[in-house]
C-alpha cells in the first residue's frame, strides 16, 4: 500500500508541474511534458497524449501514465498514449542515472534565440542570482528541430545535452532534468527568464554582458542545489491556488 501511496503523490507532483508550467505560459495547449522517474526502477512516469486530454495547464493526476524505457505504456487509460517524444525522457534516463526527472517544453522567446542562433548572455546579476548561476553552469545546444521520435535521435540528443541541466533545441524547444520534478520546472522557469531579459534588452540595444569578475562572483551552489528553490517552487504552486 506504501509504494501505491507514494507513486500516486508522484503522479501529483508530475500533475502540479505541468501546471506551473501552463500557467506561466512556458508552453501552450498540448505542447509539452513533464516525466519523473520511479525510484530504483526502468519504469517512469509522464504526462499522456490522446484525444481525452485537456492541455498542460490543466493536466491531472489522472493525465500522467506509466511507462518503461522502451515507451511501453504499463498502466493508464484506452484514450491515452505516451507523448511521441517520449525518447528524450527515456534517454536521457538511460544515460544519466543521477537525473530523476525530464521537462520538455516549447516556449516561444527561447525558441526565437534558437531559431537566430543568438546565444543568451549574463546581461544581468543581483536582478536574480540563480538564472545566472544556471548560465554559468552552461546551457547546451541540439542543433536540429526534427522530433525526437526514435531511438536512434534519443541517443543523439542525449548526446547533446551532455550533462547539464538545459538543452535548447533549435526551432522546437528546450529540455531540462534534475534530481526532482520540482527543481527541473523552476530550471525551465529560470531559462525563460533569461530568454526574455535577453529578448527585450536586445529589442532596446546596446545590451551589454556583465564584466567576467561580477560573473565569476554568482558561482553555482556547491550543493548543486539552490537555497531559495524551496519558497520559489511555494510562490509558484500560490500562483495556481495550491499548496506546494
Amino acid at each position: 500500500m506504501a509504494e501505491t501511496v507514494n507513486i500516486q503523490s508522484m503522479r501529483e507532483r508530475v500533475a502540479k508541474a505541468c501546471r506551473v508550467l501552463g500557467k506561466l505560459q512556458l508552453t501552450t495547449s498540448m505542447r509539452g511534458h513533464i516525466s519523473a522517474r520511479l525510484p530504483e526502477s526502468d519504469t517512469l512516469l509522464i504526462r499522456a497524449r490522446g484525444p481525452g486530454e485537456a492541455g498542460v495547464r490543466f493536466t491531472s493526476a489522472e493525465d500522467v501514465i506509466t511507462i518503461d524505457l522502451d515507451g511501453n505504456k504499463l498502466d493508464g487509460r484506452d484514450d491515452q498514449e505516451p507523448p511521441m517524444e517520449f525518447f528524450i525522457h527515456t534517454w536521457l534516463y538511460r544515460t544519466r542515472p543521477e537525473i530523476h526527472a525530464v521537462l520538455h517544453a516549447h516556449p516561444s522567446t527561447v525558441v526565437l534565440f534558437t531559431i537566430c542562433n543568438k546565444p543568451l548572455e549574463p546581461l544581468f546579476g543581483a536582478y536574480d542570482p540563480s538564472c545566472l548561476r544556471l548560465l554559468s553552469q552552461g546551457i547546451s545546444t541540439y542543433p536540429r528541430s526534427v522530433l525526437i521520435s526514435n531511438n536512434d535521435l534519443g541517443r543523439e540528443f542525449a548526446e547533446a545535452a551532455n550533462h547539464g541541466q538545459a538543452c535548447l533545441m533549435r526551432g522546437h524547444g528546450i529540455t531540462t532534468c534534475g534530481s526532482s520534478v520540482e527543481e527541473t520546472t523552476l530550471t525551465a522557469i529560470k531559462l525563460n527568464e533569461l530568454a526574455d531579459i535577453n529578448y527585450r534588452a536586445n529589442l532596446l540595444g546596446n545590451a551589454e554582458p556583465i564584466p567576467p569578475d561580477e560573473l565569476a562572483s554568482f558561482t553555482p551552489s556547491k550543493t548543486g542545489t539552490d537555497p531559495y528553490d524551496a519558497p520559489l517552487w511555494r510562490y509558484y504552486c500560490r500562483l495556481l491556488g495550491e499548496d506546494s
